[in-house]
């Protein structure tokens, strides 16, 4: 019998005043959850499901298995992690708000673009400029399409699509993340003043990635994708079939967030997405959206990309990926709602609106004690 636990937080309060202090703060973010579920699953099935208070917690950790007990100290000490600012460059980017992340693709067949950011230069650079002025404390600049069907990139015509934007981002001062599964682009990338390396394929794409990205010391991004990962981009939605896409997707991150940590990548530089809308249908990412909170156990911080998805279009009667920013703004809510330290969005400016407006809702809250007695 083979035992997997996961911690996972059912409800947040404004602050842990309003449950007398019966709340922990998750992953160091604006969120606090004060009711979990300790579950333990054995293969497929679940085993056992007992609900606990963050005051109760040491008890329902004391009545597990012998052998998950180290885990559920590590789990609950993980969705506690104050989690350290990014370094990027002379930039500081603060992981105690959710930061947002502006998308820029430089690619002929985006889905949401078109592909006029890699035609037009002067249209990329606009763009580039209008999110850096919006608030955005990322630009994340990919140079091949993953959407379902995309052709295959050669790593060349990669290169010279994303260095050109790097460098431009760059110069006027941004942090820049570069969106690629190839050695070879990284290290272009980092050449060209990036400081982030986001890795679809979670650094599978290609044997050597997992040791560049150790011997670079910079952050690294890894998201879900089931399919393979040695082939055209399309590939990675391929083999979406889940016991539970939950804990299917949490157990597939901490494998590869512990085989990133074994090849020599620092834990501190490691960041988890869990891959919304790769290989999963409209029910496996609503599941998995709100699930959100638990993916926190994992000790990580954590990014969401939900923006313009597909299972927008599929919930709102097939609209164009233009028309979604509703239905972006709502998951970019839910994300903030579950602790998340970074939002990759194509809206920058709407996001970051709503991420302060948010944001000024949890100061109030925390910072409202009239109705405590005195």
């Amino acid at each position: 019998m083979t035992l997997s636990l996961y911690i996972q937080p059912l409800s947040t309060v404004t602050g842990p005043q309003a449950v007398e202090g019966d709340a922990i703060r998750l992953g160091g973010s604006m969120v606090y959850a004060n009711l979990f579920a300790v579950i333990v699953r054995d293969g497929a099935q679940i085993v056992s499901r007992e609900m606990a208070s963050a005051h109760e917690m040491n008890g329902a950790l004391s009545d597990l298995p012998g052998e998950l007990v180290d885990e559920g100290a590590s789990q609950w000490a993980n969705l506690q992690k104050v989690h350290a600012p990014l370094q990027c460059g002379e930039r500081t980017i603060r992981l105690d708000q959710p930061q947002v992340m502006g998308i820029l693709n430089v690619t002929p067949d985006s889905f949401s673009d078109g592909g006029k950011f890699m035609d037009d230069e002067g249209a990329m650079q606009e763009q580039a400029a209008r999110m850096h002025e919006a608030g955005a404390a990322i630009i994340d600049i990919g140079g091949e399409s993953t959407r379902p069907g995309a052709a295959a990139v050669w790593e060349g015509d990669e290169i010279k699509r994303v260095v050109p934007a790097i460098e431009y981002c760059t110069r006027m001062g941004a942090a820049v993340s570069v969106d690629t599964r190839r050695p070879a682009v990284m290290q272009a990338a980092l050449d060209a003043g990036a400081h982030v390396i986001n890795d679809v394929s979670a650094l599978r794409h290609d044997p050597g990635s997992l040791n560049f990205a150790a011997t670079s010391g910079r952050p690294v991004i890894l998201m879900h994708a089931p399919g393979p990962s040695a082939d055209a981009a399309e590939r990675l939605h391929d083999d979406g079939s889940y016991t539970s896409v939950i804990f299917d997707v949490f157990d597939w991150l901490k494998e590869r967030r512990d085989a990133a940590v074994a090849a020599g990548v620092a834990r501190e530089n490691i960041i988890l997405d869990p891959g919304i809308g790769f290989g999963k249908n409209v029910a496996d990412n609503l599941n998995l959206l709100n699930a959100l909170p638990l993916f926190h156990a994992l000790g990580q911080p954590l990014l969401l990309g939900a923006s313009r998805k597909r299972m927008i279009g599929a919930l709102s009667n097939e609209v164009a990926a233009h028309q979604r920013l509703g239905g972006s703004l709502a998951l970019a809510q839910l994300g903030m709602d579950a602790g998340y330290h970074m939002l990759r969005v194509h809206d920058v400016f709407e996001t970051v609106q709503a991420r302060n407006v948010w944001r000024g809702l949890r100061d109030a809250a925390l910072t409202d004690f009239r109705s405590l007695p005195s």
